[in-house]
């Protein structure tokens, strides 16, 4: 497999909803296990379809105790609120104080096509509420208050701008220069 390019703000695949997965397959499978990679490369905990292009409902997260796929996931409970520090691969280099459900219940498929059912709290159910955000179209920005989002977008302008005006359009010849 290879490493897949992230999909980052100002990308309209972002902000897109995503298609059920109706057949998994070998494509299936192989997005998959491309998806993991980049997601260990970028280094992140987890990655939706979306963020590498790919409009299906599928993320992929590890938390610690190994690579996993949630395919078609969907939270049908949550309770609670938790504040927490949350940044975002599609946002690289900022992250902000975010407030989300605590406890969630979410269900969804394998890879192999068994039913799954995730009650779970805190980190993990952060992350999988992250990965539904970008599933449905949600990015992180959009979590925001107003300030914090034009503070937000300001920043990620100004980086823009230097990339374009640089004649180093992926940002990779500053990581050289470090």
């Amino acid at each position: 497999m290879s490493v897949s390019s992230i999909r980052v703000y100002g990308d309209p695949v972002l902000n897109s909803q995503a298609a059920e997965v109706t057949d998994i397959d070998q494509k299936v499978v192989s997005l998959v296990e491309s998806m993991i990679e980049t997601m260990y490369a970028a280094p992140g905990v987890g990655l939706a379809a979306n963020q590498v292009g790919i409009q299906k409902r599928i993320f992929v997260y590890d938390i610690g105790d190994g690579p996993l796929t949630v395919i078609n996931p969907s939270i049908v409970e949550s309770d609670g609120e938790w504040t927490y520090e949350e940044g975002c691969l599609s946002v690289p280099g900022l992250s902000w104080e975010i407030t989300r459900p605590n406890q969630i219940h979410l269900v969804g498929l394998d890879l192999d096509g068994n039913e799954i059912s995730v009650e779970t709290d805190e980190f993990e159910g952060r992350v999988f509420q992250h990965e539904m955000d970008h599933l449905n179209g949600v990015l992180l920005l959009e979590r925001l208050d107003d300030d914090q989002r034009k503070e937000a977008k300001r920043i990620l302008r100004e980086r823009s701008l230097d990339v374009s005006q640089s004649g180093d359009p992926d940002g990779l010849g500053r990581l050289h220069r470090i």
